[in-house]
């Protein structure tokens, strides 16, 4: 029975500040590359009618061939590899514009967002975000911010330190009915897509309640190679832990 439900699995990003030779979605972890990781999750999802990963134009072919090499045949079959755009509002409506070309689209229609090299996103947080979206239109994931939060105009002097649990840090999943998102996005001005560059601030700004779904501050991103050290110590921490009975 198909849910209407699809992950964008968002992998445009080239990782300069990771400084690696490749994009930083390519980088080992765990035997795998990030990227296989991470698409992993999402193709052992049920729910979803097609993982779709977005990737620059020029790395699709190498993309193929690792989600290939490293998941197996029946996962491999629920995901499509498509090219992401300049920047990351164009390569979420090449997303929309491939379940609309491949499956069709209507109001119904779910797409679960979620950035490729955050590779510890959960079974729960994917359904809560699904479930908020379904009953919302717009959700993100985040997590309560752990550290003080300060405001600077000028970058060189504090003009204001807010209460800290006012704000959150955001995460992905952030999830949405594809349609209405697309139809905000469109109706935004050249200068208005320049600036609002997160689809939650989008769908804010139009009005539209964003649900908050609980993260967590193992949900991090990997940008730079301490995430990467991170990021292999807790699979390591994870397989030395007692199974639970």
């Amino acid at each position: 029975m198909r849910e209407n439900v699809f992950a964008l699995v968002m992998a445009g990003g080239i990782g300069t500040r990771m400084g690696a030779q490749v994009p930083k979605q390519f980088l080992m972890l765990d035997g795998r590359p990030i990227l296989a990781y991470t698409t992993a999750r999402f193709a052992a999802e049920p729910v979803f009618d097609k993982v779709i990963v977005l990737i620059p134009s020029d790395w699709t072919e190498e993309a193929e061939k690792i989600l290939t090499q490293y998941l197996p045949g029946e996962q491999r079959a629920r995901i499509a590899v498509t090219a992401g755009g300049a920047s990351r509002n164009d390569t979420l409506m090449n997303g929309i514009a491939y379940i609309e070309e491949h499956f069709g689209l209507d109001e119904e229609t779910v797409i679960v967002t979620h950035d490729s090299v955050r590779p510890f996103v959960t079974h729960q947080m994917i359904m809560e975000n699904i479930d908020c979206a379904r009953r919302f239109g717009a959700c993100g994931t985040a997590v309560p911010a752990s550290s003080r939060v300060i405001r600077s105009g000028d970058g060189q002097t504090v003009d204001d330190i807010p209460d800290r649990h006012l704000f959150y840090q955001a995460q992905t999943p952030q999830s949405f009915r594809a349609m209405q998102l697309r139809t905000y996005y469109q109706s935004l001005t050249d200068a208005q897509k320049d600036v609002l560059t997160d689809a939650c601030r989008i769908m804010a700004m139009k009005g539209v309640q964003v649900r908050i779904v609980e993260g967590s501050r193992d949900n991090f991103k990997i940008t730079y190679p301490a995430d990467l050290v991170r990021a292999r110590a807790l699979i390591k921490a994870r397989k030395a832990a007692p199974a639970e009975s």
